[in-house]
């Protein structure tokens, strides 16, 4: 029987479930698993990244775009407790992914070794956990059964991620176990008596409303969806930061339901008699602070279709919970029969009405300084190509690109948004780069200047693996959206909000990217095409006013709104 090192079978059980990247930081406590990559070049690459959290997000970045599970690898624990953050994007945005940790040696196990962590208290599971399993592989005789375990957890059910811990001389023995073959994701189909109910509390309706957004779609179910919200003539309003489910540019799609809601969608959502909610979680960001759909008990009537039975009626009781991934839930729906006239025709064209109209910027309304961000928007729709992925972070900065840019999306065959439901901050450069590395498409990044921060040496990483991405950098020199809140709160006291920032273009430059700054609006179309034909990454700063701090407002009337109100009260 031919044997090998346990840290090159792992390799090998990845190449079998599909894996062509796995992102990471090198450590000593897996360097068994690193030789097993140097051994096995051209099957899979590993991207070495500058820290564990870029890495990660990089990861989970693979995992949105492809539907397979993203792979990190790390060491053990600061590199492990350093990815952390995307473990838990990973979870909250229902994404697969897999983390490798390296750990301790088993003799040195309990006796808080050096930089030991307890990874199943750490990373959970329990009701409030962020991994959907955390498992040690003791015997490198099974590892094939944790790796495809590992695999089939993330991909089934709500997709999520899951952690492998691998102590140091566990990697080092001799094994002649074989990999298995690679899991796919099973797929739960709707109760046809369930789908029939669901046809007739659509014929009592008069304002349905369809949510679709979460993880597991695929191009084939999101053209599915399409041709049930045809079938139906439904308005249909893509989940916070899964604007790519439904095509923008359709007749029947009513806007993104998230932060910084279009005032007419948030009151057409109340007013509605019938949500069905396809695919997500229903969190706090897509239901308004739990506002536009009350819990527990909505006022509307609710239909709630989702992968996973322990989320169904767990934060909101529906009046029909249907448990099917998305693919065969999308296919049931598409071929349930609609009569030929349905008295909400007018209802789904005023709801895409409201959506074009909320693409413009108000009559009248100039917001300060010399950058026009809708312009800038508008110019980015003109000159990305269809398929471009585009990634954000966390904070205001995102707010342009989620109001003003129309996503194709799934509906043409690619994901083309990657952004953190989660909230996590630093999340779109290296996403950017990772999208830009596995699929080869045009990766585009919006950033803040707080968010590129906090992974912006991962530009060195895109640059050592000839990657390109576009970022535009918008620098206001502070956090804005906690300054936001801080005026709306504590009005004029500025308190941890501020930055001091260094010159983003020189900085860019440093790394191997091309770095620009603009002024003006007439500024930006030019560099943008520029970045578009250039060989390496770009970083466009774009010096934004901090006064413009939302799509609809300044940081001044925010300040006297909250003053005003505080007088009123005393």
């Amino acid at each position: 029987m031919t044997t090998q090192l346990a840290g090159h079978l792992l390799v090998d059980c990845l190449i079998a479930q599909g894996v062509t990247h796995a992102f990471g930081v090198p450590g000593e406590s897996y360097l068994a698993v690193l030789d097993g990559l140097h051994a096995r070049q051209g099957q899979i690459e590993f991207i070495t990244c500058r820290q564990e959290g870029g890495a990660a997000f990089m990861a989970e970045a693979h995992g949105k775009l492809t539907g397979r599970p993203g792979v990190c690898m790390v060491t053990r624990g600061p590199g492990a407790t350093n990815a952390s953050i995307g473990v838990h994007t990973a979870f909250q945005d229902s994404t697969p992914m897999v983390l490798l940790v390296g750990d301790v040696a088993s003799d040195c196990r309990d006796r808080e070794a050096f930089q030991e962590v307890d990874y199943a208290s750490f990373f959970g599971p329990s009701t409030k956990g962020f991994a959907k399993r955390v498992e040690r592989i003791d015997d490198a005789d099974r590892i094939p059964e944790y790796v495809a375990r590992a695999f089939a957890t993330a991909v089934n059910g709500r997709p999520g991620p899951v952690v492998l811990v691998l102590p140091e001389d566990m990697l080092t023995q001799m094994t002649g176990a074989q990999p298995l073959p690679r899991v796919e994701a099973v797929q739960a189909w709707s109760d046809p008596g369930s789908v029939r109910t669901l046809r007739e509390m659509l014929l009592q309706s008069q304002r349905p409303f369809v949510i679709a957004g979460g993880g597991g779609w695929t191009p084939q179910s999101a053209q599915a969806l399409q041709r049930f919200a045809e079938n139906w003539k439904l308005p249909v309003g893509n989940a916070f930061r899964f604007q790519d489910t439904f095509d923008n540019h359709h007749p029947q799609y009513a806007g993104d339901v998230g932060i910084g809601l279009n005032p007419k969608l948030a009151a057409r959502i109340k007013a509605s008699d019938l949500i069905i909610a396809i695919g997500p979680r229903l969190g706090e960001m897509t239901t308004g602070n739990y506002t536009l759909l009350e819990a527990p008990r909505p006022r509307q009537k609710l239909v709630h279709i989702h992968s996973s039975a322990e989320e169904l009626n767990r934060v909101y009781q529906a009046d029909l919970a249907i448990n099917a991934t998305m693919n065969a839930a999308a296919r049931s729906l598409e071929v349930l029969t609609a009569p030929a006239e349905l008295p909400w025709e007018a209802w789904t064209a005023s709801a895409n009405n409201d959506y074009l109209a909320n693409l413009q910027t108000q009559e009248g309304q100039k917001l300060p300084g010399d950058i026009d961000m809708a312009a800038i928007v508008g110019l980015l729709q003109k000159h990305l190509p269809q398929d471009a992925v585009l990634t954000n972070g966390a904070g205001n900065f995102a707010s342009w690109v989620h109001r003003f840019f129309k996503h194709h999306g799934l509906v043409k065959g690619n994901k083309t948004q990657l952004a953190p439901t989660v909230g996590a901050m630093g999340y779109g450069v290296p996403a950017g780069i990772a999208a830009n590395i596995v699929s080869g498409r045009t990766a585009f990044t919006i950033a803040g200047d707080g968010d590129f921060l906090m992974n912006g040496q991962e530009l060195a990483t895109a640059v050592q693996h000839g990657a390109k991405s576009i970022i535009v950098l918008l620098n206001n020199g502070m956090y804005g959206t906690i300054r936001m809140h801080q005026e709306k709160t504590y009005p004029q006291h500025v308190s941890g909000s501020r930055l001091n920032n260094p010159d983003f273009a020189a900085l860019a430059r440093a790394y191997g990217y091309a770095g620009v700054r603009i002024t003006r609006t007439a500024e930006f179309e030019a560099e943008l095409l520029a970045a578009l034909a250039r060989k390496e990454g770009t970083v466009i700063e774009v010096t934004l006013d901090p006064e413009v701090i939302t799509t609809r407002g300044t940081l001044s009337s925010i300040t006297q709104a909250a003053l005003t109100q505080s007088l009123q009260k005393s």
